[in-house]
C-alpha cells in the first residue's frame, strides 16, 4: 500500500524544505500544492481576472493546464517545476505580485474543488509527501502520516528575507506574513488547521534534519 504524508503549516515553516528532504529520504514523490495555488493567481494576474471572482476563478482552473514535475539535474535553485500551460513559471510564482494575490485566489470554493481532485491523483499514483495549508485535514484526510508544522512570525520572515537576498525588506516580509497568516486561518473555504492526531514540530527550534527524522520514526511506528 502506497504511504502518504501530509504537511500543513503557515507560510514560511519550511514545508517544502522538509517536504523534500522527507521525499527524498523515503523515496517518495513531492508534491507543493501551494505552486498550483500559484500558478492559478500568476494566470488570473496576467489575464486581468479579478481574484475576488470565485466563479470565473474556478473556471480559468478547469482551462489552464498547471504541472507539477521534478526539475532536471542541473536545476539546482528549486525542489520542483511548475508549469502554466507547458511555460516554466517556477521563478514567477514566487514574485511579491503573486505572494499579495495567492490567498485571494486561494480561498474561493470554486478554486478549491478544482484543484482537489488533481491533487488526490497525485497522491494515488505512489508514494507521495504533499504540502500546503489543507493537506491533512481536505485534501488527504486518510494519510499514512499528518504533520502539522509550526514556527514564530520574526523566524519565518527572516527565513524569507534570507531567501531573497534582501534584509532590509524583514519588517515588510513580516507584515506580509502576519497578514497570510490571518487570512490562511480565517477564510470560510478549507481554513489553515491543525489536523487532528497530527506531529507536531517547531521548525524554529528544529533542524530540517530533526524534523525528517522525527517524521520517519513516526511514520514507522504508524506502519507497524
Amino acid at each position: 500500500m502506497s504511504r502518504t504524508v501530509a504537511i500543513d503549516g503557515p507560510s514560511g515553516a519550511g514545508k517544502s524544505t522538509i517536504g523534500y528532504a522527507l521525499a527524498q529520504e523515503i523515496d517518495a514523490t513531492f508534491v507543493d500544492t501551494g505552486l498550483m495555488y500559484r500558478a492559478l493567481t500568476l494566470a488570473a494576474v496576467e489575464r486581468g481576472v479579478d481574484v475576488e471572482d470565485g466563479p470565473l476563478l474556478g473556471f480559468l482552473a478547469t482551462e489552464c493546464r498547471i504541472e507539477v514535475e521534478r526539475p532536471r539535474p542541473e536545476q539546482t535553485d528549486r525542489f520542483e517545476t511548475v508549469r502554466l500551460d507547458g511555460r516554466d513559471v517556477t521563478a514567477e510564482v514566487r514574485e511579491p505580485r503573486i505572494d499579495r494575490a495567492v490567498s485571494a485566489v486561494s480561498r474561493h470554493a470554486e478554486v478549491r474543488d478544482a484543484m482537489l481532485e488533481v491533487q488526490r491523483a497525485v497522491a494515488a499514483r505512489g508514494d507521495t509527501v504533499m504540502v500546503g495549508r489543507d493537506i491533512g485535514t481536505v485534501v488527504l484526510p486518510n494519510a499514512s502520516l499528518k504533520v502539522f508544522l509550526t514556527a514564530d512570525a520574526q523566524v519565518r520572515a527572516a527565513r524569507r528575507a534570507a531567501e531573497m537576498g534582501a534584509p532590509d525588506r524583514l519588517n515588510e516580509y513580516l507584515a506580509e506574513i502576519e497578514r497570510r497568516d490571518a487570512a490562511d486561518s480565517g477564510r470560510a473555504i478549507a481554513p489553515l488547521r491543525q489536523a487532528e492526531g497530527a506531529l507536531v514540530l517547531d521548525t524554529g527550534r528544529l533542524s530540517v534534519r530533526e524534523c525528517v527524522e522525527s517524521i520517519v520514526a513516526r511514520l514507522g511506528d504508524e506502519r507497524a
